[in-house]
């Protein structure tokens, strides 16, 4: 059975200042998501499942419903608002998290799945590398993550923040530790750069997680019980998340999976502001120059 690429895409982009899941980022106005597509079919994966909000739904559906002739494509929505019958939940303004917006995809996946962010190019080769791990290995109880290189994961205009992954000697994930204010300084990567304290330096190649998971459809039984669970413990706070590390935390907490890191040496970037997008374009434009990518995707 063919794997099944989950794309999560129901962020409002108010940093972005736009939609920016569908903003043109390819020399033929081609989004970030297109260049998703476009590996994960050269890569054997079956199907495309996109989280959105409901109020996306025309704008992607005209955006992405022509590649139903080469990848079966499906859309399902991320609620802002829960019902939980006997809970009073405050009002919110934004879905409750990364963790949700895998939970609502339950319905239309039944195989092994990736899941992604919408906005961020993870590479070519990491769509393979997950994939051979979807097709032949994945099981309830052996998931995976793909971890990137930190250095080939800086921003040159400002720090960043990243979840660095402690690993066993069998390639396991024991836990992901959150570092702040990371900058490349002379060379060396540094965290918290912003304090007044001695700079702490990292190894440029420790494995980061950037949101790249590859998961058992068993894991949604377990997403629910910990999301009403978490939202039980949160109904009063409107900006509380549930997020994907937060149950692969508790299921690795629990022996009840482990989760293999696949280690990539793709680059990977994002497009969170609007001054990402030309750095965006000049990166695809070189994928485009050295032959990874065709000038135009689909001819």
């Amino acid at each position: 059975m063919k794997p099944t690429l989950l794309i999560l895409a129901a962020g409002m982009g108010s940093r972005y200042g736009g939609l920016k899941q569908i903003d043109g980022i390819g020399p033929n106005n081609e989004p970030i998501i297109e260049y998703s597509i476009y590996d994960a079919i050269n890569s054997g994966f079956g199907k495309i499942v996109f989280v959105i909000r409901k109020e996306f739904d025309e704008d992607f559906r005209s955006k992405f419903n022509k590649f139903n002739s080469k990848i079966n494509i499906e859309y399902v929505y991320q609620q802002v608002n829960i019902n939980i019958e006997n809970l009073k939940i405050v009002e919110r303004t934004k879905p409750w998290g990364t963790a949700h917006a895998v939970l609502a995809a339950r319905n239309v996946i039944s195989e092994p799945f990736a899941v992604i962010n919408a906005d961020d190019f993870y590479g070519t080769n990491s769509y393979s590398l997950i994939s051979e791990f979807l097709i032949n290995k994945c099981t309830e109880n052996c998931m995976a993550m793909v971890g990137y290189k930190l250095e080939k994961t800086l921003s040159e205009h400002g720090t960043v923040n990243r979840g660095v992954c402690q690993i066993d000697k069998d390639n396991n994930l024991i836990e992901v530790v959150e570092r702040t204010k990371i900058s490349r300084i002379n060379n060396i990567i540094y965290y918290d750069v912003d304090d007044n304290s001695v700079k702490k330096s990292l190894n440029k190649t420790l494995n980061v997680s950037m949101n790249y998971w590859g998961f058992h459809p068993s894991i949604f039984k377990d997403i629910e019980i910990g999301l009403n669970r978490f939202i039980e413990e949160n109904c009063n706070n409107p900006t509380s998340e549930y997020y994907i590390p937060n149950i692969v935390t508790e299921m690795i907490k629990s022996k009840k999976m482990q989760v293999q890191v696949i280690s990539t040496s793709d680059n990977w970037f994002g497009v969170t502001y609007k001054e990402d997008k030309p750095i965006a374009q000049a990166t695809i434009n070189k994928f485009i120059t050295s032959g990874v990518y065709p000038l135009k995707l689909w001819e």
